[in-house]
């Protein structure tokens, strides 16, 4: 499968795989087809209730904790223009967030911050 860019993309494709055509899984699961439609064409953002997206993973048949259940947070926090929770409950993570902006931009970051960041990477 090719990677999903979007949070909404990534929610259908883990419904396809799941084998469920969008009105099934909507009527197994009781939500509403219209509503789940807008959410994957990316037309309603991702809920920001926690509850309400873990309903959703777990309807999705991802298991807590797994790389697929991270992601699917990490997706609908990056669609809702935030950072995920547990970045920033982290005060290194946070303090390290400057250093990986930058280096996405392509601008130069120091030996010094570099080698920072890789610690406390690896850290975790």
């Amino acid at each position: 499968m090719a990677i999903k860019t979007t949070f909404g993309e990534y929610f259908k494709a883990k419904r396809i795989e799941k084998g469920f055509t969008l009105r099934e899984f909507c009527k197994k699961y009781g939500l509403d087809p219209g509503n789940i439609s807008k959410l994957e064409r990316g037309l309603l953002p991702p809920p920001a209730s926690r509850e309400k997206l873990e309903e959703y993973a777990t309807f999705l048949g991802l298991k807590r904790g797994n790389d697929e259940w991270l992601e699917f947070f990490d997706r609908a926090a990056a669609s809702r223009g935030e950072l995920p929770k547990d970045f920033l409950d982290d005060d290194e993570v946070l303090k390290a967030l400057p250093i990986i902006f930058r280096t996405i931009r392509g601008k130069k970051v120091s030996r010094e911050m570099l080698n920072e960041l890789i610690d406390k990477i690896r850290r975790t």
